[in-house]
């Protein structure tokens, strides 16, 4: 998973202001749920010294999710009054939380990113639509329309931040023409970045004809769903597919993210004590070798870390960096922190992967991009 999308987190040199709040829209009195959360947020931050306006951007900001349903929560990021970055987040934090710190705490927010699965999903609809009199010919009568609707997404970011959403309706003997452009549309530029996952639902004839295509699209994964998933309209602000999508994506990685998980597991299996573990991997960010960090799930960082002003300047205690010739330092107990500063720092993805899966010494681990010769 890239990690650019926090790059604008760290064009301030801080202190800044981090807040997680839990923003859903459950039975009973949400807004005033919010409102209670947000003055003890608010409190919060003023109890750690943040000035009053980064104070105020950030109340402003929490604002802004009314109109989605069911259970979100955002991240908001601050300093000195203006809004650094703030997003929907797919599930609420387990708990609200304000931090004023030098560093921002966007571990958690990157989290809800991974596994950032591209997709589209796709739902048709065979309906009947009223045929127009045509002079000279037949009039009256209804002929069956498909109704067309797909929207791409990156899981599970998307559950809450949908991309757009396409609707479309068409006769249904223009659908076999029609389908084979409609993927290519999909496949070639729908979304940023070529969709890994098709999801099909909808009329079986309808499916199949577009599954037909599937064979010029090796790249592509396929998914047909049964007949009878996606009759749901979306709640607002949700996906298309929403919970179809959350079974089908369960504990899984992109196709990116396993092929450098393959390539850790051949690198441990030469040099463990270099790939794996807090230092291998502090080191590695250290000189800007990592190309891939992995996190267990879930995430457990108790060990602080000392940070300077720079990503690179990370270690293990404040006597390393001064070694390195250092002068301006300080403890980050929150090692997430520095960790993913460092990663965003260095151009570096990220990865998680559930600790029954594969388990890492502290939690953590650490594929580079090159060896350093002696």
């Amino acid at each position: 998973m890239k990690l650019q999308f926090l790059a604008p987190l760290y064009e301030h040199p801080g202190p800044v202001a981090s807040v997680y709040l839990d923003t859903s829209q459950d039975p009973g009195d949400p807004a005033r749920a919010i409102d209670l959360r947000r003055h003890r947020l608010r409190r919060g931050l003023l109890a750690h010294d943040a000035d009053e306006p980064t104070v105020e951007a950030v109340d402003e900001a929490m604002d802004m999710d009314s109109e989605v349903a069911g259970r979100h929560g955002r991240a908001i990021f601050a300093a000195e009054g203006r809004v650094l970055l703030s997003e929907r987040l797919p599930e609420p934090p387990a708990r609200d939380s304000a931090r004023y710190g030098m560093l921002p705490d966007a571990l958690p927010l990157a989290l809800q990113h991974a596994p950032d699965i591209p997709y589209v999903a796709v739902v048709l609809r065979r309906t009947h639509g009223h045929r127009e009199h045509v002079p000279g010919g037949e009039s009256g009568g209804t002929e069956d329309e498909l109704e067309l609707t797909y929207e791409p997404g990156r899981w599970p970011a998307s559950r809450v931040v949908s991309g757009h959403r396409s609707h479309r309706r068409m006769p249904v003997h223009e659908w076999p023409k029609e389908a084979g452009r409609l993927l290519t549309r999909l496949t070639d530029g729908v979304s940023a970045e070529r969709p890994e996952t098709i999801v099909l639902c909808g009329d079986p004839w309808a499916v199949n004809t577009l599954m037909a295509y599937a064979p010029h699209h090796p790249f592509v994964h396929f998914v047909k769903l049964r007949d009878g998933h996606g009759r749901r309209h979306p709640e607002p602000g949700r996906a298309l597919l929403e919970e179809e999508l959350g079974v089908l994506f369960a504990d899984r990685l992109s196709e990116h993210d396993r092929t450098q998980v393959e390539a850790y597991l051949g690198r441990r299996a030469r040099d463990v004590d270099d790939a794996e573990g807090l230092a291998a991997t502090v080191s590695a960010l250290q000189r800007g070798q990592a190309r891939t960090l992995i996190l267990n799930a879930p995430v457990d960082l108790s060990h602080p870390l000392w940070v300077g002003t720079a990503p690179t300047h990370l270690a293990l205690s404040g006597a390393d960096l001064n070694a390195f010739g250092l002068a301006d330092y300080w403890e980050e107990r929150a090692a997430g922190a520095a960790l993913i500063r460092a990663a965003v720092g260095t151009h570096a993805e990220l990865i998680v992967v559930r600790r029954d899966q594969l388990e890492l010494e502290d939690g953590l681990a650490v594929l580079v991009r090159y060896t350093a010769t002696a």
